[in-house]
C-alpha cells in the first residue's frame, strides 16, 4: 500500500480491530443492553467500509501482501455487516458467533498489512497490534460513555475496565512509536515534507501519545466521583483522547509504508 490512502487504511484497520476485540473479548456481552452492540456495530461498519475503500485506493500493483490486506478488509466489512444485521433481527447468539469469527479475520488483516511495511515484519506487527489496542480503547470508551446516558443502571465496571485498557495501551503505543524510529524518511510529495524529510512525524506521534496518557489519567480521576456527572466528564475526556490518539497514529504510520 502507499500514500495517504494506505496510511488511512492502516489507522482504520487498527481502530476496527481494536474495537472488535474489546467488544467481544470482555464481559461486556453480559453487562450492557444489546443496543450498545448495535451502536458500536454501526460505527464499526462505517469505519470498516471506509477501510475497504482506502485499502483499494492505496493498493500497489503487484503487491501480494496488499492484495491479501484488501481481501481481509472486504471480509471484515462484510462480516461486520452480517453480525450487525443479526443484532437488529434479534439473532443475538448468532450475531455474537459471527462477531467472534470476525476477530481472527481482523488479526489476518493486521498481519497482511504488517507485510506491506518497509521494515521488519515483526516490528510492524507489534506496531499494528499496539495501535489496535490504543485506538480500540479510546473508540469503545467514548461510545460506552455515551451509552451511560441511556442505561442509568449500568455499573462503573465497564468504563473503569476501558480506562484501564487505555492506560495499558498507552504503554504499548510508546514502545511501538519508539520501535518505528526517528529521523527523516525521505521526500514524498503526497505528505507534508515536515513529516517526512524533516522527520517530525515520530516526535508528533510521541507527543500525542503522551497527551493521551495524561487524558487517560484524568479519566481515571474523573471516575472517582460518585455522581453521574463523573461519567459525563470522563466521556468528555474520551472525546479528547480520540483526537490525540488518532493524530498519534496517523503521524506514526507516515513512516510505516515504503
Amino acid at each position: 500500500m502507499k500514500g495517504p490512502a494506505g496510511v488511512t487504511a492502516l489507522v482504520l484497520a487498527e481502530t476496527v480491530a481494536g474495537s472488535l476485540w474489546l467488544l467481544f473479548l470482555t464481559p461486556l456481552w453480559h453487562e450492557v443492553r444489546r443496543g450498545f452492540f448495535k451502536l458500536t456495530g454501526a460505527v464499526s461498519l462505517l469505519l470498516s467500509a471506509t477501510l475497504w475503500y482506502s485499502a483499494s485506493v492505496g493498493l500497489v500493483e503487484g503487491d501480494d501482501a496488499g492484495r491479501w490486506a484488501l481481501r481481509f478488509a472486504a471480509a471484515l466489512a462484510l462480516g461486520t455487516a452480517l453480525w450487525l444485521g443479526m443484532m437488529f433481527t434479534r439473532w443475538h447468539p448468532a450475531a455474537r458467533a459471527v462477531g467472534l469469527v470476525c476477530m481472527p479475520v481482523s488479526v489476518g488483516l493486521l498481519l497482511a498489512m504488517a507485510a506491506t511495511a518497509e521494515g521488519s515484519f515483526v516490528v510492524a506487527a507489534i506496531q499494528l497490534v499496539a495501535g489496535a489496542a490504543f485506538l480500540g480503547a479510546v473508540m469503545d470508551g467514548l461510545l460506552l460513555g455515551h451509552w451511560y446516558l441511556t442505561d442509568r443502571g449500568l455499573t462503573r465496571g465497564p468504563i473503569d475496565r476501558y480506562t484501564t485498557a487505555l492506560i495499558a495501551a498507552v504503554g504499548l503505543e510508546v514502545v511501538a512509536v519508539l520501535l518505528g524510529g526517528f529521523g527523516p524518511t525521505g521526500d514524498d510529495s503526497q505528505f507534508n515534507p515536515l513529516l517526512t524529510s524533516a522527520g517530525l512525524a515520530a516526535w508528533i506521534a510521541l507527543g500525542m501519545v503522551g497527551t493521551t496518557a495524561l487524558i487517560a489519567f484524568l479519566i481515571r480521576a474523573a471516575l472517582k466521583g460518585e455522581r453521574s456527572s463523573a461519567v459525563q466528564a470522563a466521556t468528555g475526556f474520551f472525546y479528547l483522547a480520540v483526537i490525540t490518539a488518532m493524530t498519534a497514529e496517523f503521524a506514526a504510520k507516515v513512516r510505516f509504508l515504503p
